[in-house]
């Protein structure tokens, strides 16, 4: 049965993201909103429903590893998966001038949340400044790609014209409230029936959080890549994969922390009487693969203006990787004593 819980919930997941983003599309176009708007919060944002409202379901029903798992494991799945699976499909021409920006946000996000689960800071305080930083950063955004010249707005553009739609105002609406219902029972699926994997086989919340879970979410950004990449525009795939990374460190662990502030270290109460200091639910394995994920995007896209099928290769194979030593298939050789 819990089997079926996961499959179902996946299934509804990414029915009901696809649903709520292009009904949610629709509906904006017919009330005249730009391209740009609609690449930058529709598209670029809404393809991250699902983790978050896996993760709220998580976080409140005490699955705080399910639920930061699920943020930081998407975010390595975005980039080693599904921006690996978009390079093989077909290379990726990047235009620097057009991600600086964004990139540059990722990378900062990225070490902010190093930070937050160094110092164990998911507090509701911490969590209104992330939630602030990205509607400061929407704000900007928005004003600074409506210039005619920007290559940012020119990507964001490209962002939401992928989406085809031809639905009237009310069918979208409807459409998009369906999709939204299809997320919710999705991730109440998900989370029931990750939470008994993991208590059934004695597995760690946190590593199915970082895995099925992650993945799971992160279907309709894999979904939006392989079919930009099909129609030989994937260099909108890395615009809404960074989008996507962003809004899972600001927008989803934000939110869930203004919601429920929670902790990632362990039992405080057996580790102190162990004498030891709680440990981390995140690992250095998960940390490390977090930030080179995040070092390799900007490394291969700004080096040689592509990412080709080759360093997609590589992407994938350091997924490949980071799933053997998460799963305990690659002996860490004691290098990661905590990891």
């Amino acid at each position: 049965m819990m089997y079926l819980f996961v499959i179902c919930g996946l299934f509804l997941l990414f029915i009901g993201g696809e649903a709520l983003v292009r009904g949610s599309v629709s509906v904006a176009r017919k009330l005249n909103i730009s391209e740009l708007v609609i690449g930058l919060t529709l598209v670029g944002f809404g393809t991250s429903v699902p983790e978050l409202v896996t993760s709220l379901q998580a976080i409140e029903r005490g699955a705080v590893g399910i639920s930061v798992g699920n943020v930081v494991g998407s975010n390595i799945a975005n980039i080693l998966l599904v921006l690996a699976l978009a390079a093989l499909i077909s290379p990726i021409v990047v235009n620097p001038q057009a991600l600086r920006r964004d990139g540059s946000i990722m990378i900062a996000v990225t070490l902010i949340l190093c930070a937050m689960m160094w110092f164990d800071l998911f507090s509701r305080i911490a969590g209104f400044g992330l939630v602030g930083l990205l509607i400061a950063y929407l704000a900007f955004s928005l004003l600074a790609d409506s210039k005619p010249d920007s290559a940012a707005g020119e990507l964001h553009r490209a962002e939401g014209e992928t989406v085809e739609t031809q639905f009237g105002l009310a069918t979208g609406i409807l459409i998009a409230i369906a999709g939204l219902a299809g997320v919710v029972a999705g991730a109440n699926f998900l989370v029931t029936g990750s939470v008994s994997i993991a208590r059934s086989f004695g597995i760690s919340e946190t590593v199915i959080g970082l895995t099925i879970v992650a993945v799971g979410t992160s279907l309709p950004e894999l979904a939006t890549s392989v079919v930009a990449a099909i129609r030989k525009r994937a260099d909108v795939a890395i615009g809404n994969i960074i989008g996507s990374n962003i809004f899972n460190i600001l927008g989803i662990l934000g939110i869930t922390a203004l919601v429920h502030p929670f902790s990632i270290r362990g039992d405080i109460s057996a580790d102190a009487i162990a004498g030891d200091a709680p440990v981390s639910i995140i690992s250095n394995i998960d940390v490390g693969a977090l930030v080179l994920s995040a070092a390799l995007l900007i490394l291969f896209a700004f080096t040689g203006k592509r990412i080709s099928r080759w360093e997609g290769g590589v992407l994938l194979l350091g997924y490949t990787v980071y799933m053997g030593l998460t799963f305990g298939f690659i002996p860490t050789i004691g290098l990661l004593p905590n990891g």
